[in-house]
């Protein structure tokens, strides 16, 4: 039976997680913490919750960005700029998770899911950047639309350390902050931004999930009954994606953020 909710865990996990371009890991991370005793008859430390999310987020990303390239809205070529950062800033998180008391890293986690959801319900009331950045994308999707927009490269890669920084930290892949902001400053179009930000928390969780590792912060028996899960719900969430709206990715992306941030600030609160 524990293996049974483990697989459906990382189902669901990942499937939300695709689709908001989160990865998974905002519903992974607080769900292990939270029934641990109940899938393995002890409890689950944050710092080993976040290293089995990371290394199951490898999974979760790969399965979604292919699935988002048939389509053609990933940015590859922003994805490794956002990358240069990212990339080392997850392992500096990742090496800074298992310093911080639980109790302390709950609060933490649920601010930062709440300074996320206040981000993306002000949305409605902020315009997008008009200023043209230096560097002009053009991307043509599958179905022939074309989308522009630009960045600067200094801006991309400031991004690019707090997405990879929050990722190594919390195991969430960095989407709740990478997301918006890429719409607001650079006028992403939504769906291009999930799947951009899920082709960067790819790469950026290989790091993460190795510092993990290295530090003995993984439940290896837990990322192998999760793995099975997380590439189908990848593969699920990245399909239906693609049908929503922006709009809707937006909305389901601040309901979640409230709910979960609401959560774990009671809890973290609670445990001093």
């Amino acid at each position: 039976m524990e293996w049974i909710l483990l697989v459906l865990l990382g189902v669901v996990a990942a499937m939300f997680g695709s689709i908001v371009g989160l990865g998974g890991g905002i519903i992974i991370v607080p769900v292990l913490m939270l029934i641990g005793p109940v899938l393995t008859g002890g409890e689950i430390g944050h710092a080993t919750a976040v290293g089995i999310s990371l290394t199951v987020l490898v999974v979760t990303a790969l399965a979604s960005t292919l699935s988002y390239a048939k389509r053609k809205i990933v940015d590859f070529r922003s994805g490794w700029l956002f990358f240069i950062t990212s990339g080392p800033a997850a392992m500096l998180g990742s090496a800074l998770t298992g310093l911080l008391p639980a109790g302390a890293f709950q609060l933490i986690f649920g601010i930062f899911m709440l300074l996320m959801a206040s981000l993306l319900i002000a949305r409605d009331y902020m315009k997008p950047f008009t200023k043209e950045w230096p560097i002009v994308r053009t991307i043509t999707d599958a179905t022939g639309q074309v989308h522009t927009y630009s960045y600067g490269i200094l801006p991309a890669l400031a991004i690019g350390f707090g997405v990879g920084l929050m990722s190594g930290l919390f195991g969430i892949g960095g989407g709740s902050l990478f997301v918006p902001l890429m719409v607001l400053l650079f006028r992403f179009p939504p769906h291009m931004a999930t799947a951009t930000s899920m082709f960067v928390i790819f790469l950026s969780s290989i790091l993460g999930s190795g510092m993990h590792a290295y530090l003995g912060e993984t439940d290896w028996l837990l990322v192998l009954a999760l793995v099975p899960g997380a590439w189908i719900g990848g593969k699920l969430g990245a399909a239906i994606a693609v049908k929503m709206s922006g709009k809707g990715l937006l909305w389901l992306l601040r309901v979640t953020l409230l709910l979960l941030a609401g959560q774990l600030i009671i809890e973290g609160i609670g445990s001093f």
